[in-house]
């Protein structure tokens, strides 16, 4: 089972500069998106005519219009979804979805957790929202499931290049920084840093201005977070950065990991 989350920066701009070929040419089984910015129609006429169109959709807008919104596609069946947690609704932040491939269930979700502002209430409804975050997860870990998106948070000086200069800054807090370490204390696995060690990078997400991209000056803030089931069977995560900056289809690279479900059936799991 292919994986990828990807940020996508605004699903009708992915369009135009490559990114739903780019994600096509991946052959993932489900695609987890952040930040479409789309209402049900403006996704379905972005998805027109694409190889991710035959995908089966699960959509959480924002209320506010080209704002936020998380999605999940997939090619393989949908048995249910959600796009509530714990009284979050209309806000395009969170989306849940059981998919079935080759007879086992998943669960899948699609997060994006905002930006925040140090000292301010922006940063607080960040808070709000990573406290159910961190609640549902706790109720997910038991089972085959994913949680993936955007966290917008570097978890330690090896997510973020330029972490003495953002020591104090939304992103990097101490705050924030413990919801990741409390996640992975109760069994979720950041599987891309289990796979790359203890080592800085990869980066997911570089600024569109100045040099930051082309020398590689990034955040880590996108993540796949598999409970312990999947994470014993994943295989080879990667990112999905551009080989030039005129490439990039997004400000964010899409986080790419295999999951050998075949392995899961050979051990009764």
């Amino acid at each position: 089972m292919r994986v990828i989350t990807a940020n996508v920066n605004g699903i009708r701009a992915a369009r135009r500069r490559g990114g739903l070929e780019w994600l096509a040419q991946q052959e993932p089984d489900v695609v987890a998106m952040q930040e479409v910015r789309a209402s049900a129609k403006q996704f379905a006429t972005a998805l027109d005519g694409s190889a991710l169109a035959e995908y089966e959709l699960a959509h959480a807008e924002s209320a506010a219009a080209g704002r936020e919104g998380v999605a999940i596609l997939t090619k393989h069946a949908l048995a249910s979804s959600s796009c509530v947690i714990d009284g979050f609704d209309e806000i395009g932040r969170w989306v849940e979805a059981d998919v079935v491939v080759g007879g086992r269930t998943v669960t899948i979700a699609s997060v994006y957790v905002h930006t925040g502002e140090a000292g301010t209430d922006k940063q607080t409804a960040k808070y709000a929202f990573l406290d159910a975050l961190e609640a549902r997860m706790a109720q997910l870990v038991g089972r085959p499931a994913l949680v993936m998106g955007d966290f917008n948070v570097a978890h330690t000086v090896n997510d973020l290049k330029n972490w003495k200069g953002n020591r104090g800054k939304a992103g990097f807090l101490e705050d924030e920084q413990a919801y990741l370490t409390r996640l992975t204390q109760n069994g979720w696995v950041d599987v891309v840093r289990a796979n790359h060690g203890d080592v800085p990078g990869p980066y997911s997400w570089w600024s569109w201005r100045g040099k930051a991209f082309d020398k590689d000056s990034g955040w880590r803030i996108d993540y796949q977070f598999a409970s312990p089931t999947l994470a014993a069977v994943a295989r080879e995560p990667w990112i999905g950065r551009a080989a030039a900056y005129d490439q990039r289809w997004s400000d964010h690279a899409a986080v790419v990991v295999d999951y050998d479900l075949a392995a899961l059936e050979t051990t009764g799991e």
